[in-house]
């Protein structure tokens, strides 16, 4: 009988170790995701330790600063090597004293943002109704050197299919027109008053904005049926030029570790309360899934930056120093995706944003997803919007991607307002997030092929014109192409 050498023994086991070796299916690897998230998932204990122990998380404010310190902590809790702050100087603004009378007569009213330094202004009221760019063609002249009251939503009975605006374009249209300032009503019932930038540049305005609560901004509209009314507007503000700071946390790419994925969702927020809706649930969310990608030691071809941006809300300042920053540097075309998570949460669905080559991958991918709960409805769009941290990036003709969210639709009436604070998040919405969300990144940045490509730039002006979009470009000085 002839001896067995220890050479072939060893031999004989590397064979059977890898003959019983069987690779994980995407099935078998979301489970193990799943279990793994809802198990540990720590979006909701670390959004409520920021809310308590930070506060609100306004760019260029000590707040704004800690968050950007308990972020970059976080990535490298979760065991992120690669954590960088990228920084960026904006003039960075901050309410101070506001005060309106009408007719003589307080008004309760809260500033939008970057409205001046200091502003004293009395006039006479004009109902401009939506503030659309038809409302004043159709009197082109009726606020000249007087003050615009506008409802920031579509009003009851209005003309149908009118698109609205962002408060920040009805500003811009107001000032275009010759207003010497403007009111601005909220929808939401019980006197909440909303903030939020007026400004479509991130640049201060040259008129005062403000805004007042639904009850009274009716009554207000009820008595110009009848009569006339004047407005004292008085406030001041602070402006400093400050610098913010990005926290990016990058995965390399095992396979193309030069195509880029990048996830992100704005942490900072206005000032009125916590801003856990916005963004709190959205960047949390980001957060966690970084550390769902640590936790079960994932792979993927393609690399992945994990990005808390900076400066959202005072318009895309952080988005926007990133997005040059990889134009100036040469980097932008390999920057394949951008994933934005912006008060998102309790996933349905799948939105892609861009010229799509493959509809069906996000299909498939949703149905994998379901597979392992049947409260994601695999839900599909391909259409985009503007005002949140995508924009810079789609405006480069980079494909997007978003989530159909489901959560309570009473939490939207505390959006930009006092009452946006952790109490309105639900933990397992925000932990369908961590679920979901982690699934749709790993299963596009380790695609074969990936579903869509950067567009080129008459491509990209082409979506912007199906998605409705040209006007509201235009009016933010962001339309790059003819006019």
């Amino acid at each position: 009988m002839k001896r067995i050498t220890p050479f072939i023994i060893a031999l004989l086991l590397v064979f059977s170790c890898t003959e019983t070796k069987k690779e994980e299916t995407r099935a078998e690897l979301f489970a193990r995701l799943d279990a793994e998230i809802k198990q540990n998932s720590k979006a909701y204990t670390t959004l409520e330790e920021a809310t308590k122990t930070i506060g609100h998380r306004l760019t260029g404010s000590e707040n704004g600063a800690k968050a950007e310190e308990y972020t970059y902590n976080k990535f490298k809790e979760y065991g992120f090597e690669d954590v960088a702050f990228q920084t960026f100087e904006v003039e960075a603004w901050a309410r101070d004293q506001v005060a309106l009378k009408i007719n003589d007569e307080d008004v309760k009213v809260v500033t939008l943002g970057h409205s001046p330094v200091e502003a004293s202004v009395t006039g006479e009221i004009v109902d401009m109704g939506n503030g659309l760019e038809v409302d004043y063609q159709n009197s082109p002249d009726a606020v000249k050197g007087k003050i615009s009251l506008v409802y920031i939503g579509i009003l009851e009975g209005s003309e149908e299919g009118l698109t609205n605006l962002h408060r920040s374009e009805k500003t811009a249209l107001a000032i275009k027109y010759g207003a010497i300032g403007i009111i601005i009503i909220n929808q939401v019932d019980n006197g909440v008053l909303l903030t939020g930038t007026a400004s479509v540049t991130g640049e201060l305005i040259p008129i005062p904005a403000v805004c007042i609560g639904k009850e009274d901004g009716m009554a207000l509209k009820e008595s110009l049926k009848n009569g006339k009314a004047t407005a004292d507007i008085e406030m001041t503000n602070k402006s400093d030029m400050i610098k913010a700071r990005n926290v990016i946390a990058t995965l390399k790419g095992s396979e193309l570790p030069d195509e880029v994925i990048v996830i992100g969702g704005h942490l900072d927020s206005w000032d009125l309360a916590t801003g856990a809706i916005d963004n709190g649930i959205g960047s949390f969310a980001v957060l966690d899934i970084a550390r769902a990608f640590k936790a079960n030691n994932l792979s993927p071809k393609r690399t992945i930056k994990f990005m808390m941006f900076m400066g959202e809300e005072q318009g895309l300042l952080g988005s926007k120093h990133f997005v040059n920053e990889a134009i100036k540097n040469g980097t932008i075309d390999n920057i394949k995706y951008m994933m934005n998570l912006d008060m998102s949460g309790n996933p349905i669905g799948m939105n892609a944003g861009g010229k799509l080559d493959d509809e069906a991958f996000f299909k498939s991918l949703g149905e994998a997803i379901q597979m392992q709960d049947t409260i994601y409805k695999n839900d599909f769009s391909n259409r985009s919007g503007l005002h949140s941290d995508h924009q810079p990036f789609m405006l480069e003709g980079v494909p997007i991607l978003s989530v159909h969210s489901n959560l309570d639709r009473s939490i939207y009436g505390c959006y930009h307002s006092d009452c946006d604070d952790f109490d309105l998040v639900n933990k397992e919405h925000i932990t369908n997030t961590a679920r979901f969300g982690t699934m749709m990144l790993y299963g596009l940045a380790n695609a074969d092929k990936l579903p869509a490509t950067k567009m080129d730039s008459e491509t990209t002006k082409e979506f912007m014109i199906k998605n409705n979009l040209k006007e509201k470009l235009i009016i933010g000085n962001d339309w790059k192409w003819d006019q």
